[in-house]
């Protein structure tokens, strides 16, 4: 059976390396000031977790696929949305702006196959603002960020890095840490989403 590229070298039940969080705090002040902004911003938190699990699916992330399968599911995302996003051109399960959304996301984080081609970039135009569109490209970027950064020290899904690490920490993947998620926002007309 050919192995998946995301798989090639690692094994169920590796061994983490290291937690660089622990070794070097300030390595990661940058996206945790990044992660601030994303989240702070005018983004729905299910379309945010939306991209975040579709990016760390397609880099083999199972990291973040946990921890962002998780927080989507307690952010009030169905699960049967998250079981078909692999597939969500086919799936009637997404608004357009979502769609634009997960094919944005696509764009940037396969950045080899296509440069973030002008049709794409054309598409998520027409459903979100320019605020709003700097926001969920920064929000792309991070998780593609944190995918590398797991994948590369092998973080263990389901177990979240030690306290001492994580105080002060505000990335994905630290969220259980010294602080919690922001509330969900909803956007104008929409019922709050947690």
């Amino acid at each position: 059976m050919a192995q998946c590229p995301a798989d090639a070298g690692t094994a169920v039940g590796a061994a983490p390396r290291l937690d660089p969080r622990a070794v070097a705090p300030e390595s990661v002040r940058g996206l945790n000031v990044l992660e601030t902004f994303v989240r702070s911003g005018h983004l729905e938190r299910r379309l945010l977790e939306l991209v975040r699990m579709r990016a760390s699916q397609i880099n083999g992330c199972a990291y973040c696929l946990d921890l962002h399968g998780r927080l989507a599911t307690e952010a009030g995302e169905a699960p049967h949305r998250l079981f078909a996003l692999p597939a969500w051109r086919e799936a009637p399960f997404y608004s357009e702006r979502e769609r634009a959304a997960l094919a944005w996301t696509e764009a940037l984080t396969l950045i080899h196959e296509g440069h973030a081609p002008d049709d794409v970039y054309d598409e998520v135009r027409r459903h979100f603002d320019d605020r709003e569109l700097v926001e969920l490209t920064m929000a792309i970027v991070a998780i593609n960020a944190w995918n590398r950064i797991a994948i590369a020290f092998r973080e263990v899904p389901g177990r979240r890095p030690t306290e001492a690490a994580t105080a002060g920490s505000d990335g994905p993947g630290r969220e259980g840490g010294a602080s919690s998620p922001p509330p969900a926002k909803a956007r104008p007309g929409e019922a709050p989403l947690a």
